[in-house]
């Protein structure tokens, strides 16, 4: 099992509520973290913008990707949003094994 961390934002608490509620319904995340009041600066449109968003960080399995880019997509409000996963090279064995039987197996 190939462990990773994905990294969303959202434009507010009550859409980080409802994407972090998509992905834990189905079990395609074990753990949902939501990171409120983050500042974002960013280029859109041929435009530097700044936002405040809430950042998630999703625990979940690498061969769940797809379904966890779908489900936050369908969920999500923004018409380009960040969805980033990234391995877990290391972590507690315990918490680990705990991902992986806590998200849904295909």
């Amino acid at each position: 099992m190939e462990a990773v961390l994905v990294f969303i934002t959202v434009g507010s608490a009550e859409e980080a509520a409802r994407v972090s509620d998509a992905l834990l319904r189905d079990r395609l995340v074990a753990c949902v973290n939501r990171v409120s009041e983050i500042h974002s600066d960013y280029w859109w449109q041929g435009r530097r913008e700044q936002a405040g968003e809430v950042l998630l960080l999703a625990k979940t399995r690498r061969e769940l990707w797809d379904r966890v880019l779908a489900a936050a997509r369908a969920a999500h409000s923004y018409e380009v949003f960040e969805a980033i996963a990234v391995p877990i090279l290391e972590g507690n064995p315990d918490y680990l094994k705990w991902i992986e039987e806590t998200t849904v197996q295909e």
